[in-house]
């Protein structure tokens, strides 16, 4: 049974809103892929909708026609609250590398002086924690990644920097994220990725997905320019883990 109050309004003609309450918790997150998996079972044809999960609400785009929101909200929150069989989500844990070395990571001086811990601290506390993929966005294959170790937690750069480097680690208020090509950033820059978050070539452009885990592993300056060199070729090989907690 659903537990959460939601809320519904029209999002455009294609497209409708639902939103839970306003908190980043992951048993919100679940419930929303939950009732995700439920609507394309039983009521919304993946082939005529688009589903959008993000922190605490969905997005719903119906590709073909215009939506008429006084038939649906009804419907939807008929579906909301019915009793559903439990879901058992299909959840992945991805490994990936980062090189801190300070050439890479433009503003770790800054967070450390502004966090009163060492480089070390740093690192051991951004590679130690597991953290949720919340939302994908801004930019084709950024992902906002929360569970952030408190001590990590800093603001955002006041001035945003014209340009962030593809595969730049950046750490902004409770989340950390990888940014997935150069562009303007407002992150603060602790190392860079070797693995590239997005390929508009492939038959699954971003492989991470709202709900997944990840966690981060240090890698030194020149095992980056190996794995770069790997994921430019496609022979980099990602550790992914099947996510059973």
């Amino acid at each position: 049974m659903s537990s959460h109050k939601i809320s519904i309004r029209p999002f455009g003609i294609h497209a409708i809103l639902v939103e839970w309450p306003v908190k980043i918790e992951e048993a919100i997150l679940n419930e929303i892929l939950e009732f995700v998996q439920y609507l394309k079972k039983y009521h919304l044809k993946e082939t005529a909708w688009e589903f959008i999960p993000a922190y605490n609400s969905l997005t719903l785009i119906c590709r073909d026609a215009e939506i008429d929101f006084g038939v649906l909200k009804p419907k939807l929150e008929e579906w909301y609250l019915a009793k559903k069989e439990p879901v058992l989500l299909e959840q992945y844990l991805w490994r990936l590398p980062v090189c801190y070395d300070a050439e890479y990571g433009v503003d770790l001086q800054e967070v450390s002086d502004h966090l009163g811990i060492s480089f070390q601290e740093i690192i051991k506390l951004h590679s130690s924690a597991i953290y949720t993929v919340y939302g994908i966005g801004f930019l084709p294959g950024f992902t906002y990644l929360g569970g952030l170790p408190e001590a990590l937690e800093i603001p955002r750069k006041p001035v945003p920097r014209a340009k962030v480097f593809k595969g730049s680690v950046g750490i902004a208020g409770k989340q950390t994220g990888i940014y997935p090509q150069d562009s303007p950033g407002g992150w603060n820059i602790i190392g860079i990725c070797s693995v590239s978050m997005f390929d508009a070539k492939s038959k699954t452009p971003c492989f991470l997905k709202v709900g997944d885990k990840v966690q981060f592993y240090p890698i030194s300056k020149a095992e980056y320019q190996l794995h770069k060199i790997e994921s430019e070729v496609g022979i980099y090989k990602m550790e992914k883990l099947k996510w059973d907690a």
